[in-house]
């Protein structure tokens, strides 16, 4: 292969040779200096291409292509990945060829170098990585050929321009870039196990440091700007924060300049090392050169001090006037959000919505940020708020002031005569428009200067809004999710984290954060106490209600009305209402208790069918009517209802630890080389008698499945559904393999059922069953192990 051939670039594919006529060349060739994807950012500079291919050429060059996407995926800072992944899943159509599967690997393989480490993605280490992920790798030039295209170059780099003009696609171009890295996928199936390749080449201290359990739960793993974009309420929101992100040149760090000599006489000093001394001392005969040194006398120069981080606090003013109500608002929010979650940002920051007076509020969560989005004002300005803004103290040493406003309110009069007498304690000043347009004004010595406009394509960004959540979806085809019944015939997982915990007629039930009401057991009834001593209380739950619409603050009571509905009764110190809610048939109903003067020491309880604001200490309570509408009354406090409370409290302890960490972001579910089955980088073993664990997977995979939303289905037709709720559903193609169900958690002994028998932790057995109770070793043959020799089968 030609270097022309190698470095050749193509239309409308995902790179392309650029030049930077700021940036000179040391080969004299300063034309096509930088390679970059076209609406998405820069790639490298050709040098340092140049140079990592230098260091490849031992043991050959991988595909152009590949090494680039690879390149991309593990520099530092803000990456516009969905950007690469756009280019590289409209490949899939351009030749009428499918190449979803092997494209879906890379995109995984991309997202797995990303998320390494940044010690690993640094220097020397960076070399290792690239040698090793393209050790023996697809489509690879022999060392030979390698090194004579390093030649060519050095001798001829203007060979270059020839490659920057764009040839017609083909085939085989995408196909070796896709297949390499797929190939590098199910070679490197997760970050972990590129990391143990790593130390296999060479002893690297840092790696281990970066060896860290992946985390697997939804409330950590997903990205909080994923979130507002699959959130319907926030969706315009946060498809703009990116776009916003790539074009934002505001300062997200500011250096102070320190110690720094500019040259002459402040950059020496009378004090150094002898390798700094000016060579003019030396000059000096030897009695008064030695009489300089002792003296201090001598000069030398000054060690450069580098610019230290000058730490600074910001404050987001959002103006929520009546111009900038509707796409003017989303924009303002959108600016917010990307300024205070820019991925270099590091400073903290306070926002504020200004309307008839400043209301500080928070956006690092979804429902805050669908909270905050309804903060209206019928003001036609906010100068009268903004005013007082600057009126007020502030003692922060270092602050920059944003406002974010419409681009119609800087005209008006008030605002303009604010802004004026301010103009000092003002940073930056945001105006938003309704056709998309923001633009960036930066104050600098009283003087307001224009720095920036980015234009966001609001049609193309808001072109497919999220859905709002069903139910249940009842289809599995055309990328819908499978079908999950309310229960199984084995009981979930206790969630960990949990709004609120009851106990209702000797019943206990749970509030979880998922907007679920859960009935669960406690129970010292054990058929094995050796195995399951962990477990000798605690049992999983049922579901009973989902999607209960409930803001997830404040006190929780619940109870059942006469119709034997399910009541949960709120009460919000903060916001001072009392509401309830049937869970049954949604009807709601609330009560503010502003002038009720109610001590912040009382509780939400529940007693004898009544609710109450309560505390042993005080001789009158507040009652709450459980039937109809809500009513609150004052009444004597009760010496039965301090008694029964400190009971309930009293049980309700036993429930404090039952809950256990729940896999349920579901990935790379396959069957590794030791015949065991995988999910999501935790094996499923039985390494003791009569016991299903789930254990960390240190074993390549040899078989995978293929994943359709939450259905993963094996080249033989055997499928896993998985429920994020905490279990898999094992459909076997062999039709003597009944149905059977596995709970989705990654610590403790496990459980493994069928519709008529059940094996293993007693945890996961309902009080009330029909199953019939067998050792886990059986149930073990029976089904999972049938299970996987049916896929290992139809595989040979």
């Amino acid at each position: 292969m030609e270097l022309r051939e190698y470095f050749q670039s193509y239309e409308n594919y995902f790179w392309e040779w650029t030049t930077d006529e700021d940036v000179p060349d040391d080969t004299g060739y300063n034309e096509n200096n930088l390679i970059s994807i076209p609406n998405v950012g820069a790639i490298a500079y050709r040098p340092y291409v140049i140079e990592v291919l230098r260091e490849l050429k031992d043991q050959g060059f991988p595909s152009f292509g590949s090494l680039l996407l690879v390149l991309y995926a593990i520099q530092d800072g803000y990456l516009n990945m969905d950007g690469v992944f756009y280019y590289l899943k409209k490949q899939n159509t351009a030749f009428g060829i499918d190449k979803s599967a092997d494209i879906d690997l890379a995109i995984r393989f991309l997202e797995n170098l990303n998320s390494l480490g940044s010690s690993i993605k640094k220097g020397q280490n960076k070399i290792i990585l690239l040698k090793t992920i393209f050790k023996n790798t697809h489509n690879i030039l022999s060392s030979g050929n390698s090194e004579l295209i390093i030649k060519i170059f050095e001798k001829r780099p203007y060979k270059i321009s020839g490659s920057a003009e764009k040839k017609k696609l083909v085939f085989p171009v995408i196909n070796n870039d896709i297949n390499a890295l797929a190939y590098l996928q199910k070679k490197f199936p997760t970050a972990g196990s590129i990391i143990e390749a790593m130390k296999g080449i060479v002893d690297i201290p840092e790696l281990e440091d970066e060896v860290v359990e992946e985390e697997t739960t939804v409330e950590t793993d997903k990205d909080f700007i994923q979130e507002l974009i699959e959130e319907p309420k926030t969706f315009q929101v946060g498809s703009l924060i990116k776009r916003i992100w790539s074009g934002l040149k505001i300062p997200m760090r500011h250096l102070s300049p320190g110690e720094q000599p500019i040259g002459g006489i402040s950059d020496m000093t009378n004090k150094g090392e002898l390798h700094r001394m000016l060579l003019s001392e030396f000059a000096n005969e030897d009695e008064v050169f030695m009489n300089r040194v002792a003296n201090n006398e001598a000069l030398y120069i000054q060690r450069e001090i580098p610019p230290e981080e000058n730490v600074f606090e910001r404050i987001i003013l959002i103006d929520t006037s009546l111009k900038n109500w509707g796409t003017p608002k989303v924009l303002a929010f959108a600016s917010a959000i990307a300024v205070i979650k820019h991925p270099k940002a590091h400073s903290e920051c306070k926002v504020f919505a200004l309307g008839q007076t400043n209301v500080p509020i928070a956006l690092d969560k979804v429902e805050q940020v669908i909270e905050n989005l309804n903060q209206v004002s019928p003001l036609l300005d906010v100068s009268q708020a903004l005013e007082t803004f600057f009126d007020e103290k502030h003692p922060e040493k270092d602050l920059e002031v944003f406002f974010i406003t419409h681009e119609e309110n800087l005209a008006n009069q008030k605002v303009q005569k604010v802004i004026h007498e301010n103009r000092d304690k003002l940073k930056f000043i945001v105006t938003t428009s309704a056709d998309g347009e923001l633009n960036f004004y930066k104050y600098h010595k009283g003087t307001r200067k224009h720095i920036q406009k980015i234009v966001l394509p609001l049609q193309e960004l808001w072109a497919n809004p999220p859905q709002r959540k069903q139910k249940r979806e009842n289809v599995s085809t055309n990328g819908k999710r499978t079908e999950v019944p309310l229960n199984y015939p084995i009981l979930f997982p206790a969630p960990i984290k949990k709004m609120a915990t009851f106990l209702y007629e000797g019943e206990f039930y749970i509030l979880s954060n998922k907007k679920q009401l859960l009935r669960t057991y406690l129970s010292d009834n054990y058929y094995n106490k050796n195995y399951y001593d962990y477990y000798k209380i605690h049992h999983g739950c049922e579901v009973l209600i989902e999607d209960i619409s409930v803001k997830p603050k404040g006190q929780f009571a619940l109870a059942r009305n006469k119709q034997h509905e399910f009541i949960l009764c709120q009460y919000q110190p903060d916001k001072k209402l009392i509401s309830k809610l049937n869970l049954n048939t949604k009807e709601y109903s609330e009560l503010n208790l502003t002038g009720k003067n109610i001590p912040p020491i009382f509780q939400l309880i529940y007693f004898n069918r009544n609710f109450y604001l309560h505390h042993p200490t005080q001789d009158w309570i507040h009652e709450i009517n459980l039937e109809g509408n809500i009513s609150i009354e004052q009444v004597k406090n009760d010496l039965e209802i301090i008694k029964n409370q400190t009971k309930v409290d009293a049980e309700i302890k036993k429930l404090s630890n039952s809950g256990i960490k729940i896999l349920n972001n579901f990935s790379n579910i396959g069957i590794n080389i030791e015949d065991n089955l995988v999910i999501s980088n935790s094996e499923l073993n039985k390494l003791y008698d009569n016991s299903l664990t789930f254990y960390r997977n240190r074993h390549q995979l040899k078989i995978f499945a293929e994943q359709n939303k939450n259905k993963f289905t094996f080249s033989d037709g055997s499928e896993i559904i998985t429920d994020s709720r905490g279990m898999l559903t094992f459909k076997s193609s062999n039709k003597n393999v009944p149905e059977f169900y596995i709970p989705s958690t990654d610590y403790g002994f496990l459980a493994l059922a069928t519709h008529t028998e059940f094996g293993g932790s007693e945890y996961y057995l309902p009080t009330s069953t029909l199953l019939k109770v067998k050792k886990m070793e059986d149930m073990y043959a029976e089904c999972l192990k049938r299970f996987i020799d049916q896929i290992l089968d139809y595989g040979t």
